[in-house]
């Protein structure tokens, strides 16, 4: 099919091919090669695209881990099993070790799960776009540009029309698509650093206790799993405190005899001894004991043994034994630790199918009201029974687990979602409607990033420690105009500007450079979009035009021997 003598593309397909052989005639390509080595660029392709969105499930991994424990009792941090394994299907087709059939099939059966079992994780790795878009684009078009050598290699070495056809169609697809791809980017954090939403000033916090950002000002709201303590738990309430937060969320239940207490689970198999305290009832319903057994259980041990949050290895020999002692707190101990502090409390109380709810609303209202905590403090987050609630405490703040219904206006202040059920356009909808934004469970920087960006109220998360800690989100794209003002951020982790100039000698200063002339972010983005798309297309440009007079002189070279040849043949036969 083509003689690929010693170039670059001969030795990509040569590492990469089912088979090569050598004649005398060189090393040639057969259709087998070339297709098989299509079928491991795809491959390798669709492993990256994986790890990709293994990255980002990172955020929500730990309900992952949670739903395997309740299907099979058996707890281990699967994250850890994904990533390794992904990693090493990304090596595998790279290098091509062996089994790439195999690690097509896993790959496919990922996406398929990933569908099936965890759909909502989509609409992550489309927001995380929002954040990895413009650095992904700019990557991308590095990547094509410099398959420009072995495209254009191929290009002149292939004698077929249609192959030649076909080949330049589908790479200049791929490039155009690649350079207009930024009119599809919309990333919030296009935007000055005067226009920033508030700055992120406490945290929800909890292992099962969340922290939550209120309508003042971008803050955090602990929610168990507190990755610094067991969930559920005052010592998880106490390290909320601790990250300075001004909600704290989690979950409660009633128990047999009345008495509402913390547990996020039905059962209490994951998170207490109840295996070893009640053998016999470990599979009931944890809303089945009465509250005297529930005291005897010990509700801090596991997680020091299972260890569910890396976190866990870094508490203090004070900390660990202080996680031991912990027990199964009651809805009436938290509220009371809670006024003292002047923390804010939104709980959910399950479970919500239960024929008897109403009872365990009234019961828990009477509960709240009873316990002296103020009652703004409350946010009331069960949607069942919620007039009732109203009547009898008018004071606790309505917090809804759902969007504003059309031409709804006035009774919705306050709603509480999955980060994933707004877009950035709803966010901003809401919070011009003076509606406060709560979205849960942020725990990835760059995902606090973008929602903050956004212009989101709050954010409910199990890393406080992580969150409170960040000044700025991971990167601004800002104006030289706003850096010469000094409203600029001081340099980000990573990000478009980093650094004042007044030259540009190297090629990192080029985007402060661009910026100088345009004066808004989006312009900012829009010049750095075209200046990049322009210098990839002289760069590929130029591959083509140079393979192409290499060929020529190649051909030239060729045909002057065969000359020679003939001449040498005619003398010798005269």
């Amino acid at each position: 099919m083509a003689k690929d003598g010693g170039s670059c593309a001969t030795c990509l397909l040569c590492l990469y091919s089912c088979r090569w052989t050598r004649s005398k005639k060189g090393l040639r390509t057969s259709k087998c090669d070339c297709a098989w080595f299509f079928f491991l660029f795809c491959v390798c392709l669709s492993t990256l695209a994986w790890l990709y969105l293994a990255l980002v499930t990172l955020n929500d991994f730990h309900n992952l881990n949670e739903y395997i424990f309740r299907k099979t009792e058996w707890w281990l941090d699967w994250s850890v099993v994904m990533l390794s394994g992904t990693a090493t299907l990304v090596t595998y087709s790279s290098l091509l070790l062996a089994l790439l059939i195999l690690t097509a099939l896993g790959v496919a059966a990922a996406f398929v799960g990933l569908e099936i079992q965890w759909a909502e994780q989509w609409e992550s790795a489309h927001i995380s776009l929002q954040a990895t878009g413009p650095f992904l684009h700019i990557g991308a078009v590095v990547g094509v540009t410099l398959l420009a050598w072995p495209v254009a290699s191929w290009f002149y070495r292939t004698s077929r029309t249609a192959l030649k056809v076909l080949l330049l169609l589908l790479y200049l697809g791929a490039v155009v698509a690649l350079y207009v791809a930024p009119l599809g980017i919309d990333s919030p954090c296009l935007l000055e650093h005067s226009q920033l939403p508030p700055q992120a000033s406490s945290v929800r916090a909890s292992w099962r206790s969340h922290a939550t950002v209120m309508p003042v000002s971008l803050s955090l709201s602990v929610s168990p799993p507190l990755q610094l303590a067991p969930e559920n738990t005052l010592m998880s309430f106490q390290k909320a405190v601790d990250c300075g937060v001004r909600v704290f969320e989690t979950d409660v239940l009633v128990s047999a005899d009345g008495v509402p207490f913390l547990m996020h689970d039905e059962r209490l198999s994951r998170t207490t001894n109840v295996k070893e305290a009640f053998p016999s009832q470990a599979h009931l319903n944890a809303s089945t004991f009465n509250w005297t057994e529930l005291q005897q259980l010990d509700a801090g041990s596991w997680f020091l043994e299972k260890r569910p949050f890396p976190t866990a290895r870094s508490l203090s020999p004070e900390e660990r034994a202080l996680a031991r002692a912990q027990q199964i707190p009651s809805l009436e101990q938290l509220l009371a630790e809670a006024g003292r502090h002047n923390m804010s409390v939104m709980f959910d109380l399950r479970p919500e199918e239960d024929p008897q709810y109403e009872r365990l609303v009234n019961v828990t209202v009477e509960t709240v009201l009873g316990s002296g905590i103020a009652p703004e403090l409350v946010l009331w987050l069960p949607e069942e029974f919620r007039e009732q609630v109203r009547q009898k405490a008018p004071r606790f703040q309505q917090v809804y687990g759902r969007k504003r219904l059309r031409n709804e206006t006035g009774q919705v202040r306050h709603v509480n979602l999955p980060y994933q059920n707004l877009s950035s356009a709803e966010i901003r909808e809401y919070r011009r409607d003076n509606i406060s934004v709560n979205l849960f469970v942020v725990n990835a920087p760059w995902l606090f990033s973008v929602l903050w960006c956004a212009g989101t109220s709050s954010v409910t998360t199990n890393a406080c420690q992580v969150l409170q800690g960040m000044q700025r989100p991971l990167w601004l794209l800002v104006s030289k105009a706003a850096l010469r003002k000094g409203t600029a951020p001081p340099p980000l982790r990573w990000g478009w500007l980093s650094r004042e100039t007044s030259s540009c000698p190297r090629a990192i200063a080029l985007l402060t450079c661009i910026s100088q002339r345009v004066p808004q972010p989006r312009a900012t983005y829009q010049m750095i979009w075209i200046v990049t798309d322009c210098v990839s297309f002289l760069l590929i440009s130029w591959a083509f035009l140079l393979l192409k007079r290499w060929n020529r002189k190649s051909k030239s070279a060729g045909s002057d021997s065969v000359v020679l040849l003939t001449k040498i043949h005619s003398l010798m036969s005269e």
